[in-house]
């Protein structure tokens, strides 16, 4: 459960690399999330490359924590393995927040970076990447070491918000 209430979106990062082992153990986690009739949509790729992370972090203004992160994870869905395709933006969502939660595992920062409906975005990432048409960008997540920033407790329960058999 610390990681859930530790976890903030980092975007400064130190120039360290994020070690192999730690790659998989995010990609393993995001792979482990809920997924609607177990349809798994879920596709990565690993962008590590400086130039390639420079690139990247201009598909979108919110994307400038991208250029100096560690790695940066793509996350698309394929969308031939859509079961029912109303609920692979939420298949996607759960694996984005398995990923954030296993980077303050390992003492990492992340941020997430929605790009799933911004079309010049998805184009920018499409063609960066020559993805095929059945392959949808969905985020991105930049993941490094923090930089000055700290995964910490910040408490937002807000009691008001919440009902009890009505309204």
């Amino acid at each position: 459960m610390k990681e859930i209430f530790n976890r903030r979106s980092i975007r400064k990062f130190k120039n360290i690399p994020v070690e192999k082992e730690k790659t998989d153990r995010l990609l393993r986690a995001a792979m482990q999330a809920p997924s609607a009739l177990n349809q798994q949509p879920w596709e990565f790729i690993v962008v590590e490359d400086k130039a390639s992370l420079q690139k990247l972090s201009k598909s979108i203004p919110d994307a400038k924590p991208v250029e100096n992160s560690g790695l940066t994870l793509i996350l698309a869905a394929n969308s031939s393995k859509f079961r029912f395709e109303p609920d692979w933006q939420s298949d996607m969502s759960a694996a984005a927040q398995n990923i954030l939660l296993e980077a303050v595992h390992l003492e990492l920062g992340a941020v997430w970076i929605s790009i799933s409906s911004v079309d010049s975005a998805i184009s920018y990432v499409k063609e960066m990447y020559k993805l095929p048409s059945h392959i949808k960008p969905f985020a991105l997540i930049a993941v490094g070491y923090p930089d000055n920033q700290k995964n910490q407790f910040i408490d937002r329960y807000n009691a008001e918000k919440i009902h009890y058999e009505k309204w």
